[in-house]
């Protein structure tokens, strides 16, 4: 156990050294920093001073050094756009992005692992194939109409939710936090369901998919002939045996979420990272799209050294292998 952690973390540092060298070549190729800064105007003292200043005149090896020291502190410099710290844009900014992913991932674990119990379980039911359904609907239509339709209907329509913002938020630190008003959680339903229906889609088809797998390998066949109730087979063993895939696709999925609610983010006006990167992306703020980079990859490293932990506790085959390996 202790020989796998410590070789996953050995890969979480290589992936991030990629990365960040990824994100440190987009000083590089994505224009010349000084010449946003200091604009168009700037005489060429003033250009070599500020470049001197931003270590850009030392040679690219250490350049990167320097860049990869600083991303380990959390340090990506000042954003271009707004002249303000990256880091301190990014703490602004992330609570958000978390909330509306990590409601999003619950919504989808709740509602679509029970749809896609009931949809094998229940195969041929009328319910069943509107579950199929809806799930095809929900995989074919882009996130921006579904959020475009969803505040069509229930806020210019009905007036029920609101169609953007975030509502009111309570600071707990540098946290901010708008679960705990009524009128963050009027703000936070269409953002959720919007981000929520292409993951409950795919959750609700894999589990369909791996229950009927799962109830026709043997020992269901020796369960059933043992005399156990259906409902202890269904949910005590083939449930059971269903979670790994699932546990994979929904850890991926939930990074996921993170990284690609800009789309999300954008429709409903959601003061998210997501539409920070976009309004760098439009503005070439290179420190910002840098960071936001390398945070997105850590998230997902993380994120997959948590899965495979899971995965022992989960699966005991996983153990038993691991001990026999050694």
């Amino acid at each position: 156990m202790v020989a796998f952690i410590v070789r996953r973390l050995v890969q979480a540092v290589l992936v991030m050294v990629i990365v960040a060298f990824i994100a440190f070549m987009l000083f590089q190729f994505v224009g010349d920093p000084v010449v946003f800064m200091l604009g168009q105007d700037a005489t060429p003292a003033e250009r070599l001073q500020l470049r001197a200043d931003l270590g850009l005149d030392r040679t690219f090896v250490v350049q990167f050094w320097h860049f990869l020291v600083n991303a380990a502190q959390g340090d990506f410099g000042l954003s271009l756009r707004q002249g303000a710290k990256v880091s301190r844009l990014i703490a602004e900014r992330l609570p958000a992005t978390l909330e509306l992913s990590l409601v999003a991932a619950l919504l989808a674990l709740l509602i679509g692992v029970p749809m896609g119990v009931y949809s094998a379980l229940r195969r041929g039911t009328f319910t069943s194939q509107l579950f199929m359904t809806l799930s095809l609907l929900g995989v074919s239509l882009p996130t921006f109409l579904i959020g475009i339709l969803l505040i069509l209907f229930f806020s210019v329509g009905l007036g029920w939710f609101p169609s953007f913002g975030r509502g009111n938020v309570v600071q707990f630190g540098w946290w901010s936090s708008g679960l705990v008003t009524s009128d963050g959680w009027m703000h936070l339903v269409l953002p959720a369901i919007t981000l929520a229906i292409f993951q409950l889609t795919l959750i609700m088809r894999l589990v369909r998919s791996e229950m009927l797998e799962v109830l026709r390998t043997d020992y269901i066949k020796f369960a059933r002939a043992r005399g156990l109730s259906n409902r202890a087979i269904h949910f005590g063993h083939a449930l059971k045996n269903t979670l790994v895939p699932v546990m994979t696709i929904t850890g991926l999925q939930l990074g996921g979420l993170i990284a690609f609610a800009i789309i999300t983010e954008t429709v409903f006006q959601w003061p998210g990272m997501g539409l920070l990167f976009i309004q760098a992306v439009t503005f070439a703020d290179i420190p910002v799209m840098a960071a936001y980079l390398c945070l997105i990859a850590l998230i997902f490293v993380v994120i997959n050294l948590i899965v495979d932990l899971l995965y022992f506790v989960v699966d005991p085959r996983l153990r038993l292998d691991k001990a026999g390996g050694q």
